[in-house]
């Protein structure tokens, strides 16, 4: 009688090494530790190498994500990510922040029956390994075109744009209002998430494949996109994202001591805040601190908050857990951190002292009713729930809106009634002849790989336009 072969052992997921929760909380080094090679390559062997991999179907630019798992398993780490680059500019960048747990993982068939291939924690480990091992070799170009492509703004949208596009031979320029490339990339995602080492050496590697980076240009204000086509441009595409903060409107919102969350974190990352006395940017460093909000926003300022020496930090939001729109790892890191959820809560009124600090805010319980136009259920106030939590910092973070500034300046581009650009989702045409939109002035505030996604679409449809028309 033959003898059944042994099954094969069943690789459980690698978990990722990071730093202590009681240190990290108040240090600004990055959390996640990274994996070794070991533990990296013992991960891409649980993958099955599906043959109609829906990992791919859950990713926005559509990596081949078998193939650079495949390189690992193999130990080539090079050309794992090069497989990567074929279609992502961004892997160090998307491998730390994208939302892999309702994207790629969340389409990876051991999920159903287990835990998905760590895709994220691969994907920043063969960027990493490219940084800081590598030989330098970029990807190939073609020949020069002898078409000029602005692109106005360098967060996610508008870097994959250029990647893109300067491959495919094209002349690009990066037009960006800070004094630092990189979007929301650098002024809203804190150090210890995304180093902003990280984001600058991806932008070096656009550069070197020559794409050109001008600073400190406001375009609708230094320069119009009318002027940018006089200019000798022949397309333009507009990612300049979704920068206008939102506020609760309530009572007290004029006190000192309240932010915005966008103004809190470009103050803190862009402005080096975090890096006092070294850089002496003003804020407020509160003791007593509450954020209201649940996205990865929210959950970045409260944990910046507790790194600026926050004795207590609460985040308040007005539904359930199950509604909280932030990755799953950024609520589990500010849980580990110390930062306290009230749930169902909701802000009526901020309370100041005679001086116009801020003391406090008084909030009332909620309830979940009815599923809202977002698909949530909606939050009813409980009548007599209120109460009153003392503070000395508040941070806003309910979502932002579109700046009006380069909309504003350009007559014949239509936006809707939030303010948005009107854009054909499949290709990013805008109304105006020669130019395409994307990301958060499209689509209102999401994340990095959709803004992404919008940036490959666009670029594709650019390229088709230079080389057939419009």
């Amino acid at each position: 009688m033959t003898e059944k072969p042994p099954k094969k052992k069943k690789i459980p997921r690698q978990p990722m090494p990071e730093q202590n929760p009681q240190i990290r909380k108040r240090n600004f080094e990055e959390v996640p530790l990274g994996y070794t090679k070991e533990l990296a390559v013992k991960e891409a062997e649980r993958c099955l190498q599906c043959k109609k991999p829906s990992c791919m179907e859950g990713c926005p630019v559509s990596v081949d994500i078998p193939g650079f798992i495949k390189s690992i398993k193999e130990g080539d780490f090079a050309k794992g990510v090069r497989k990567i680059w074929e279609r992502n500019a961004l892997p160090a960048v998307c491998g730390r922040v994208c939302p892999q747990e309702i994207q790629c993982e969340g389409k990876c068939i051991l999920g159903k029956k287990g835990d998905p291939v760590a895709i994220g924690n691969l994907e920043k480990f063969v960027a990493d390994m490219e940084r800081e091992h590598g030989n330098g070799e970029l990807p190939p170009k073609s020949d020069p075109t002898g078409k000029r492509i602005a692109v106005v703004g360098s967060g996610p949208s508008g870097l994959t744009v250029a990647g893109d596009l300067v491959l495919k031979g094209h002349e690009v320029t990066i037009f960006e209002a800070f004094h630092k490339p990189g979007g929301v990339l650098v002024y809203g995602i804190p150090e210890f998430r995304l180093p902003k080492e990280i984001v600058y050496s991806e932008v070096n590697t656009l550069e070197r494949l020559g794409v050109k980076v001008e600073c400190n240009i406001v375009v609708g204000k230094t320069v119009s996109l009318d002027e940018l086509f006089e200019q000798g441009y022949d397309a333009i595409y507009v990612g300049v994202g979704a920068g206008l903060p939102r506020f609760l409107n309530i009572p007290g919102e004029n006190l000192i001591g309240i932010y915005s969350a966008n103004e809190y974190l470009t103050r803190a990352n862009l402005m080096k805040a975090y890096l006092f006395p070294e850089y002496d940017t003003p804020l407020v460093r509160g003791k007593d601190v509450v954020v209201f909000g649940a996205g990865n926003v929210a959950m970045d300022s409260a944990r910046t908050a507790m790194r600026l020496g926050a004795d207590r930090v609460r985040i308040v939001y007005r539904r359930s857990r199950d509604e909280m729109p932030a990755r799953s790892a950024e609520i589990h890191h500010a849980e580990e951190e110390g930062i306290e959820f009230f749930l169902l809560t909701a802000p009526t009124r901020f309370l100041g002292d005679e001086n116009a600090r801020l003391m406090g805010v008084e909030c009332h319980q909620m309830k979940l009713g009815e599923p809202d136009e977002s698909g949530r259920r909606r939050p009813i106030s409980i009548e007599g729930s209120e109460f009153k939590l003392e503070c000395d910092l508040a941070v806003i973070a309910v979502g932002a809106g579109a700046n009006p500034l380069l909309t504003k300046s350009t007559e014949d581009l239509k936006i809707n009634k939030w303010g948005y650009i009107v854009a054909d989702p499949e290709t990013g045409k805008t109304r105006k002849k020669g130019v395409w939109a994307g990301g958060d002035i499209v689509t209102g505030q999401a994340t990095v790989i959709l803004a992404m996604g919008a940036g490959r679409k666009a670029s594709d449809s650019i390229h088709q336009y230079l080389t057939w028309g419009w």
